[in-house]
């Protein structure tokens, strides 16, 4: 039976899994047949294993993974041509860079600028580093939650969030150690504690207590730099905080905390059908073969 730990993302028109060999995205081409693609990858190290470094390569390692599975999903739901070139490493680095500025742009830049202007009229604020970090946390999570509901909005973004609810169900069943078919999957909840969504909310609870020990005098373009700089430690200490809370799920104190989570992921997740069930189960069945050393048909990367 494996064991292994399996993630996921929803893509257009499919999902994608991975495992600690690799991963693989499963996709609806128009015609309703299922295109896989799976990559084996190298096996890390044991610096990249430690804690708190794992959180920060593993938050890297998605961004390269989901942009890479979200281009297979385009040119396979769009019926894009075969010979179209793939992503370059230089349009994959230029694209996490992009995602980059936009996030610190969103939830570093604004937030420190809003609780920044609001100790400029209230004194107190400023000198108070819990107010002014609650505010900056505050506006940090409000940004995040109109950004969700403004993607949400999409029509695209609605049957991609139903992958995502497929992924979560398939995932349930694999670690209940069930037979991966869709009436298995069917009866789990489409929510599940170690989602990104999940992820990105403790990122941000973990960062208005860390950013309390930057010094209230330093200037606006200090504190700045340090939110950027302290970005590799929260991202590590999230990360450890998310696998802590699903292995400790059941406990009450843990659901406790999991809860403002598994709540939110009620803007990222719908209830999936049968067919994008089964999509899931194609890309989590496809990552597993990566466990045999003579898997056929996986690229490395």
């Amino acid at each position: 039976m494996h064991t292994k730990t399996i993630g996921g993302q929803a893509v257009i028109e499919g999902v994608m899994m991975k495992s600690p060999e690799g991963w693989s995205v499963a996709v609806r081409d128009p015609k309703g047949t299922i295109a896989l693609k799976t990559v084996r990858i190298q096996k890390p190290n044991w610096f990249v294993k430690l804690p708190l470094i794992r959180g920060s390569i593993a938050l890297l390692q998605a961004l390269i993974i989901g942009i890479k599975a979200i281009e297979f999903s385009g040119s396979v739901a769009f019926q894009e041509k075969d010979d179209e070139k793939p992503l370059s490493p230089w349009s994959i680095a230029l694209s996490i860079g992009l995602a980059l500025v936009l996030a610190i742009t969103l939830f570093k830049f604004l937030p420190l600028l809003i609780a920044t202007a609001a100790g400029n009229v209230y004194p107190e604020i400023a000198k108070s580093s819990l107010l002014f970090n609650l505010i900056d946390g505050v506006t940090r999570v409000f940004i995040f939650f109109l950004y969700i509901v403004g993607i949400g909005l999409w029509s695209e973004m609605k049957r991609i969030y139903a992958y995502h609810g497929a992924e979560h169900k398939v995932i349930y069943a694999f670690e209940a150690k069930e037979p991966l078919t869709v009436e298995s999957a069917r009866k789990y909840k489409p929510f599940h504690p170690r989602c990104g969504t999940s992820f990105l909310l403790i990122v941000m609870m973990i960062s208005i207590v860390t950013f309390m020990f930057i010094p209230q005098d330093w200037p606006f373009i200090e504190k700045l730099l340090a939110r950027i700089v302290l970005i590799p430690l929260i991202a590590g200490v999230s990360y450890e905080t998310l696998r802590l809370s699903a292995r400790f799920s059941e406990h009450p104190v843990m659901g406790f905390l999991v809860w403002p989570g598994l709540l939110l992921q009620r803007l990222t997740v719908r209830e999936p059908d049968d067919s994008q069930i089964e999509t899931a189960i194609a890309a989590l069945n496809a990552v597993l073969k990566l466990e045999e050393p003579s898997e056929e048909g996986a690229v490395n990367a």
